[in-house]
């Protein structure tokens, strides 16, 4: 009865698991909210402050603080308190002079007045050429500006953030001035409480006239109660050095049937749905067929095989066969740079751990966009925690090849793949540092990520190691012979690097669609919010690596080539090299960078990818093939 118990909970919790993935797959944007941010009910008149966040860029990918252009500036500039995973990103949360009262409308409000030096006009003409956005933030939510809906399209779109100004034909360039702000709330029927949904703004650029200027109160003549602002209403006011110019705005509140568990909708809907969940399910059905029709194959010959070889009666019939029980004296034998592969394996393992947490965090609604900066400081601490895993992993394989030095091994496993990362990620930030922008990591950050590092994750690595190498070595299945077999020459299709290429490119099929929409998501300022097709595409990814690897280690082993432990590696991570294609591809065709930085910046970021990439699907394979060989030399009978 405990037994069948047991079988009927574990049934169950699998149906709860696959309604989890089922709803956030078909209702990724209504995810429910967890840590940090609780809805707040504000009264009449209550204050509200807006924020200001980095200045962005489509063009260049180099943030920068808000401050950094001639803005008004509040009396003490506040930094908001920022996670690890925000500075990563280069958000810089601050005050600003913007502080509207809750449900009270306000015209024509001026902000203040401040002159261009040649310097500031320099920097607001480059920002404008470059076409930088201003991003604010009002109750947790980022402000958009509406765009024109397509025809016969019911759906209203939006932009994230507004254009710091724009430049005409005439080779002028206008700063947008005023701010026309339309706050969104949803009424409770029960209290006089509203809760903010939304926050719009529309830019305009207007050359404000008036009299005598008093900061203390300072009145213009341009706007008033009657007259409203709307981009194109009134004279532009140029970028000009020397020249004064006025910031004002507009705020109006508006009742809104949206409620507050849905205000981030806006955000997270694609104009393409149709075409991405389309896509998806295509690719996903493919996929799945073209791995059932090889796990039908594999099983099929390979069942034969093994019936066929149980049943030789001596071994000189065993001597005419020819096939992958030829090789079972050398099946085993310890690759060339075994510690290497030790190494990567178990950083493979690392990165893998890491990825199924963060997802499964995803799924539940802990890193929803509304918490900023929770997916990056999820992904850096549990690949620090999941250290543990990459010293248990890389020594208990190195036991298994003989190795006795399992300290160099537990050094290399904690420092060689983030030591190449850090490498890389250095050198960008220092050019991210050059241009001044906010994006740079701080030496303060970077010490905490250096604390990180070598304070938790290097003693986690030895401390696994430590525990996989007290661990009984892993026994093979059948001896090794003491001299290697020869092996034959391979057809042209068995070459290493022929079906190491070839092997990678089923795996990047199966996420290369999905891989689109997460490009976009980074490099085109947009939210990327579907954890349960993700996660879909994920396992599709396992199953994919591990089926092609299979496919192909049987064929090597049945042309008599034993060196399969490397290829198996290489063969799922050969998937690496088409996502860096693609992203060749995508920055070509779908990106405007121009600049050198900029471009040096998207290649660095994209090879850091690829080479997570690389390891996370070369470990799939080899524990598949790992396991396939395994399992197949114990089904045997080896005289």
């Amino acid at each position: 009865m405990a037994i069948a118990g047991g079988a009927a909970l574990r049934r169950r919790l699998l149906l709860v698991a696959a309604a989890v993935c089922l709803l956030s797959a078909a209702s990724p944007a209504r995810a429910f909210y967890l840590p940090g941010v609780a809805p707040r009910d504000f009264q009449k008149d209550d204050e509200l402050q807006v924020k200001v966040n980095k200045l962005s860029s489509t063009k260049t990918q180099l943030p920068y603080d808000y401050y950094f252009l001639d803005y008004c500036k509040p009396d003490a500039i506040k930094n908001s308190a920022e996670n690890l995973g925000e500075v990563l990103r280069g958000d810089r949360i601050e005050n600003s002079v913007y502080n509207f009262k809750m449900r009270r409308d306000e015209t024509c409000k001026v902000v203040c007045r401040t002159k261009l030096s040649p310097e500031a006009a320099k920097n607001f003409k480059e920002k404008i050429d470059d076409e930088y956005r201003v991003n604010m933030i009002l109750d947790n939510l980022p402000v958009v500006v509406p765009r024109q809906t397509r025809e016969g399209s019911q759906t209203p779109s939006f932009e994230h953030g507004y254009r710091v100004g724009y430049k005409l034909k005439d080779d002028k360039y206008y700063i947008n001035n005023h701010l026309s702000f339309k706050v969104l709330y949803h009424e409770d029927q029960n209290s006089p409480e509203a809760r903010i949904v939304g926050f719009h703004v529309i830019p305009s650029s207007i050359k404000h006239e008036y009299g005598s200027w008093d900061d203390k109160n300072p009145t213009v003549q341009t706007c008033n109660a009657n007259n409203k602002i709307t981009p194109g209403s009134h004279t532009p006011q140029d970028v000009v050095p020397e020249t004064y110019v006025v910031f004002s705005y507009d705020v109006t509140f508006e009742a809104s049937e949206i409620i507050w568990a849905s205000r981030w909708d806006v955000y997270l809907l694609s104009s393409d749905s149709q075409i991405h969940w389309f896509s998806i399910i295509n690719s996903l059905m493919i996929v799945l067929f073209l791995s059932g029709m090889v796990a039908m194959i594999m099983m099929r010959t390979l069942y034969k095989d093994i019936a066929n070889y149980n049943q030789l009666d001596n071994q000189d019939e065993a001597q005419e066969e020819t096939g992958w029980k030829l090789v079972h004296g050398d099946v085993f034998r310890p690759p060339v740079h075994s510690g290497l592969l030790c190494v990567y394996v178990g950083t493979g393992v690392q990165f893998f751990g890491m990825t199924v947490v963060t997802m499964m965090f995803a799924l539940l609604g802990f890193l929803s966009p509304a918490n900023r900066g929770g997916l990056m400081t999820a992904m850096v601490l549990l690949w620090v925690f999941m250290g543990v895993l990459a010293g248990y992993t890389s020594s208990r394989l190195y036991k298994m090849f003989k190795g006795t030095e399992w300290k160099k091994i537990t050094l290399k496993t904690a420092f060689m793949f983030p030591g190449i990362i850090f490498a890389v990620f250095f050198f960008l930030n220092a050019l991210i540092w050059g241009e001044k922008s906010s994006g740079a990591v701080p030496f303060g950050t970077m010490f905490a990520l250096f604390l990180l590092w070598f304070g938790i994750s290097v003693p986690l690595v030895f401390v696994g190691s430590f525990l996989g190498f007290k661990q009984p070595a892993i026994e093979d299945p059948v001896k090794t012979n003491k001299i290697p077999r020869q092996i034959p020459e391979q057809a042209w299709y068995l070459q290493p690097a022929f079906s190491i290429l070839a092997g990678g490119i089923l795996p990047f099929g199966a996420v290369f669609i999905e891989l689109f929409f997460i490009l976009t998501s980074i490099w085109l300022n947009q939210f990327y919010y579907i954890f349960g097709f993700l996660f879909i595409v994920f396992v599709i990814l396992i199953v994919t690596c591990a089926e092609i690897t299979i496919v192909l280690c049987y064929f090597q082993l049945c042309s008599e080539d034993y060196h399969w432990w490397w290829r198996a590696y290489l063969t799922a991570g050969s998937s690496a090299l088409y996502l860096f294609a693609y992203a060749i591809f995508y920055f070509f065709n779908k990106l405007e960078i121009t600049k050198l930085v900029s471009g040096i910046l998207y290649f660095g970021y994209m090879l850091i990818i690829s080479y997570a990439f690389f390891v996370l699907t070369g470990t799939i394979g080899f524990y598949a093939c790992f396991w396939f060989v395994r399992k197949i030399y114990a089904s045997v009978k080896i005289d």
